[in-house]
C-alpha cells in the first residue's frame, strides 16, 4: 500500500539531494532536509538507500546560500506523518508550490 508512494519519496529526497545539497566538510540544512526525508523510509533497507544516495550526491551538487536558507526554512515543519498529503510535501519542499517537484 505504501510501496509506490515511499518509492516516489526517496526518489524525491534523491533529486532533492542531487539539486540542493554538496557542502563539503559538514553537513548544510540541504542535506539535513535529505536526511529527515529519508528518515521517512517505511523499512532500513530503504532508509539506507536514501542515506547513501544522498552522501553520493553531497559531493556531486552544490547549493546556493539561497538553497540552504530553503532548506533551513522547511527541516523544522517536514514531518513524516503528513509526507503523503499536500501540506505535508509543501512543508518538506517536495512539490511544486514548496520546492521541488
Amino acid at each position: 500500500m505504501f510501496a509506490a508512494p515511499m518509492r516516489r519519496l526517496l526518489v524525491t529526497a534523491a533529486l532533492l539531494c542531487s539539486t540542493l545539497t554538496g557542502l563539503a566538510g559538514c553537513k548544510g540544512a540541504c542535506r539535513e532536509l535529505s536526511e529527515k526525508l529519508c528518515d521517512c523510509a517505511i523499512n532500513s533497507v530503504e532508509k539506507e538507500v536514501c542515506l547513501r544516495n544522498a552522501s553520493d550526491e553531497e559531493s556531486r551538487v552544490e547549493p546556493t546560500p539561497e538553497d540552504e536558507t530553503i532548506c533551513e526554512a522547511k527541516i523544522a515543519n517536514c514531518d513524516c506523518k503528513k509526507i503523503e498529503t499536500p501540506e505535508g510535501k509543501r512543508e518538506c519542499g517536495i512539490s511544486r508550490e514548496g520546492g521541488i517537484d
